[in-house]
């Protein structure tokens, strides 16, 4: 008679193929994880920086009619697009930076408020981004805001304390850091976040998705070198950058700091809340500019 296996080699070899199979199942957990990241690395810039090219409409298009220049501002060996929209006998001028989707046309709404408290404003798209050339990365952010900053001061002759930069969302990025290299007469961020490794980490928790981001944005390492007036805007319905980060950057920043809590999720805040955002804006830069 041939040999059968007695209980315990059948046991034995159940627990040779469950073990098997999990080194099997882990393996290719581990393999499709890799994959996943390294997936993300390859194309995170095309899903941080959406650039849109195309210019929908100018700010001389109805119904707002703003006269303005369209310049373009040398690069390091590329152009960067910005309109220059100018209020006569301004109290100032802001720098605005917007954020990562779209491009400066779509802009308007939030000019035609600063542009109702007295402002001029100066609204420019990053590499990559509308008419501006080259590719779009945290580096050129800095290099783009720069640009605009010497535009004002050296072309346009407008005095740094008259200067207030503005960053939305991923245009925070760029104001913080021009903050601390220069001294405008303040400096306003909506919708901001601490860093960008961080947003990504709390939308991808599963992965360390956050040691592969190339693009850091580290605000709130910088926002504690800033000694101007700052104020920091943020939506408690906030779903992509949670109010948490407006918070924190406002406990890192130095006094004299203001907060403004609006309403409305990341992209339309500003428009639900238009009078609170107006009223708030209006409170914060009243006491600090005047014609």
């Amino acid at each position: 008679m041939p040999d059968t296996p007695g209980p315990v080699e059948t046991q034995q070899s159940a627990a040779a193929k469950w073990l098997r199979f999990g080194r099997r199942t882990m393996t290719y957990f581990f393999v499709i994880c890799f994959l996943f990241m390294l997936g993300l690395f390859l194309i995170q810039r095309w899903l941080i920086f959406p650039a849109a090219r195309t210019i929908d409409r100018v700010p001389s298009d109805r119904p707002y009619k703003f006269p303005y220049e369209d310049v373009m501002l040398p690069v390091d060996g590329n152009f960067t697009n910005a309109w220059f929209m100018e209020v006569p006998n301004a109290r100032g001028a802001v720098l605005f930076s917007h954020g990562n989707g779209g491009n400066i046309s779509g802009w308007f709404e939030v000019a035609d408020v600063f542009r109702d408290l007295g402002f001029s404003v100066l609204v420019y798209d990053y590499g990559g981004y509308g008419r501006s050339t080259g590719r779009p990365s945290e580096g050129r952010f800095y290099q783009d805001i720069r640009a605009a900053w010497k535009y004002l001061t050296e072309q346009k002759k407008i005095p740094p304390e008259k200067i207030v930069p503005v960053g939305r969302s991923i245009g925070g990025g760029p104001t913080v850091q021009l903050a601390t290299e220069v001294t405008p007469g303040a400096i306003i961020l909506e919708s901001t976040f601490l860093s960008l490794p961080q947003v990504a980490q709390e939308h991808l928790y599963m992965f360390p998705v956050k040691f592969l981001v190339r693009d850091r944005f580290e605000n709130a390492k910088k926002v504690g070198r800033i000694h101007v007036p700052i104020m920091i805007v943020h939506s408690a319905d906030d779903t992509l950058i949670p109010i948490r980060h407006a918070r924190r950057l406002f406990e890192l920043a130095n006094q004299p700091k203001t907060f403004l809590q609006i309403s409305g999720d990341h992209n339309d805040g500003y428009i639900t809340s238009t009078a609170e955002y107006a009223r708030g804006l209006h409170d914060f830069l009243s006491p600090l500019f005047s014609n």
